[in-house]
């Protein structure tokens, strides 16, 4: 996510009363993070409201009032105590007001995982869930399909899930599918990814092989990545093997191609020029 610098100063400040009330003794974190994906739907349909909370020319008071009027009965105390933080923010403009709040919204979900110890386990099931749908086009098609129904778009992901990851990896990938907003579901899902993993100061790579790692492998090639990248490093591996042989490494914007497919591809290019 790309903010200006307002509004990271602003998120900033609304994720510092995000960790306040979470840290509160009963909390639900995971409900926060409905109830804050809840507003963002609202400020999604509610063109008016959402220039309203993000103007920052108007009294920040005067924004915090707005919200608790109209939401003081629809939300809880920890986070109605975060949106106000987030409307008495100095927003660059109301769609990084929206982008805020939804990061917000993962943030508690992904928190609540942390405290039931599942992170790791949901980190690795929304990295999975990312490689079903590269390898199947259709359904990223059906599930980014804005004519498609909401409650349709539930169902295919349940079908695919099937009972076979954790209640907050299916209520996060559920949550994206249901709120696109102009990206593809696997990217959407992806920066999930990143985001549970930031939670432990990680750097994600994803890690593309043509045959299965051993534990031995994966050990190594994580140590590796970190003392190139120098952090530590969150691997996710997917198999592929129409590479033939050898890795495709992506850890942000920089790709490895140890593959074979990809010297192949290489060599076209040189050819070619």
């Amino acid at each position: 996510m790309t903010l200006h610098a307002a509004s990271r100063e602003a998120l900033s400040f609304a994720e510092t009363r995000l960790d306040g009330v979470l840290g509160d003794a009963g909390a639900d974190p995971s409900a926060v993070g409905e109830e804050l994906l809840s507003v963002v739907d609202l400020f999604t349909r509610e063109i008016g409201l959402r220039r309203a909370v993000s103007d920052g020319s108007s009294d920040p008071e005067a924004r915090k009032r707005l919200v608790a009027t109209l939401l003081r009965d629809k939300l809880s105390g920890p986070a109605l105590s975060v949106l106000e933080a987030v409307a008495g923010g100095r927003w660059s403009n109301p769609r990084e007001l929206v982008d805020g709040l939804e990061h917000l919204g993962f943030t508690a979900l992904l928190v609540g995982a942390e405290n039931a110890g599942k992170l790791d386990s949901v980190e690795d099931e929304l990295f999975q869930f990312a490689r079903i749908l590269d390898g199947r086009p259709e359904l990223e098609r059906a599930l980014s399909d804005r004519t498609t129904p909401t409650e349709a778009k539930r169902g295919l992901v349940r079908q695919v899930v099937a009972d076979k990851v954790d209640p907050i990896t299916q209520v996060l990938v559920e949550q994206v599918v249901v709120r696109p907003r102009g990206r593809s579901v696997a990217y959407g899902v992806d920066r999930l990814v990143e985001l549970a993993a930031g939670r432990s100061e990680r750097v994600v790579a994803r890690v593309t092989s043509a045959t299965e790692l051993t534990a031995g492998q994966r050990e190594r090639l994580t140590a590796q990545l970190g003392r190139v990248y120098d952090r530590p490093i969150a691997l996710h591996v997917a198999l592929d093997r129409s590479l033939g042989s050898g890795l495709v490494i992506r850890v942000g914007d920089e790709v490895i191609d140890g593959s074979a497919a990809g010297r192949l591809d290489a060599l076209r290019r040189q050819l070619a020029g």
